[in-house]
């Protein structure tokens, strides 16, 4: 069975291809990876990751990597994107 999770906070992730934020989660059950479906910050590219491929950059809510330098650069996402 097919899970699909909306988060409903920002998370931000480091992926393959740079730092993005999660848009929603993919679970197709015990016998694959979590998919996470991200929006990439440089250009704003929707891609699809293992959950083995990504990691976690930082997270407010839970105070995670709150003293990373890179956490404290971090604006929105809408306002980091080039017109």
């Amino acid at each position: 069975m097919t899970t699909i999770h909306e988060l409903q906070q920002i998370l931000w992730v480091t992926t393959p291809h740079g730092d993005g934020i999660v848009l929603f989660i993919m679970d197709y059950g015990m016998q694959n990876n979590t998919v996470w479906v991200v929006a990439l910050e440089k250009d704003g590219a929707i891609k699809h990751y293992d959950s083995n491929q990504i990691t976690l950059c930082f997270n407010h809510t839970i105070n995670f990597n709150t003293n990373d330098k890179r956490s404290s650069t971090k604006r929105s996402f809408r306002s980091s994107r080039k017109k």
